[in-house]
């Protein structure tokens, strides 16, 4: 783990211009967590990314796939895990989007978290809509996960806290109310960056890695701190994720 900024969720396989957008990653001295929604995903994007170094692939079932995937697709999930430094994205998803495919998504997920090799890496997990069935079944396992764009209730956040989890959050998230009421609960040592790129937008624009500089400086406006003291929070909080 070196001392750079990380992109802890990014959707790398999702822009049209991938290999602009990592070259600016690297320019501006970001590395990138590459997450994919399903396990042949990740196949495809673990041939062209390494397994470890400024841009790596990430061993993703997302839930609006899992009513698609089924349990075929945790086995080939299992089956792909040895070699996954970071999982994600899992998780749930009970908005209108997934609510008809609940009680399979359930199932994957509880699938996927048996896993032995989920508790010994990184995992970022999605959770609209179903904030508190997931920090549960994270905490029941032993996970130890981050939340991506959390958009749930507060005080279902402080349970989250409690849990050990940690949260990540993105420029769009910032730059809005709910995401700034969030991050001024959160303490300092749980927070992680993510553009979730090129789903997050600000100002009209598609979310990419090389902004997390500016992204920095923003967390060290809403905290009243210094670049320095963000910077260096950040990364503690990244090698304690891998260590």
């Amino acid at each position: 783990m070196t001392g750079a900024l990380i992109d802890t969720h990014c959707h790398i396989d999702a822009y049209p211009d991938a290999a602009d957008v990592l070259a600016s990653a690297a320019s501006a001295g970001v590395e990138v967590i590459a997450v994919t929604n399903t396990p042949d995903a990740y196949n495809r994007l673990a041939t062209l990314l390494p397994r470890s170094g400024p841009a790596r692939p990430a061993l993703g079932l997302h839930p609006l796939h899992a009513g698609q995937l089924g349990m075929a697709g945790v086995l080939r999930f299992s089956r792909l895990a040895a070699r996954a430094a970071w999982i994600g994205e899992i998780g749930l998803d009970f908005s209108p989007a997934g609510r008809s495919t609940r009680a399979m998504q359930l199932a994957v997920f509880e699938a996927l978290l048996a896993l032995p090799q989920l508790r010994d890496r990184p995992v970022t997990v999605h959770s609209r809509g179903a904030e508190r069935e997931t920090i549960q079944r994270l905490a029941d396992a032993g996970i130890r996960a981050v939340l991506h764009w959390y958009t749930g209730p507060l005080t279902v956040a402080d349970e989250a806290l409690a849990a050990g989890l940690s949260f990540s959050v993105n420029p769009a998230m910032v730059a809005s109310a709910k995401g700034r009421a969030l991050l001024s609960r959160l303490p300092h040592d749980r927070v992680l960056l993510e553009t979730d790129g090129p789903f997050a937008r600000l100002a009209g624009r598609p979310c990419a890695p090389a902004g997390l500089p500016g992204l920095a400086d923003d967390l060290a406006r809403l905290w009243k701190a210094t670049h320095g003291y963000v910077r260096d929070t950040i990364t503690d909080n990244q090698r304690r994720l891998v260590a």
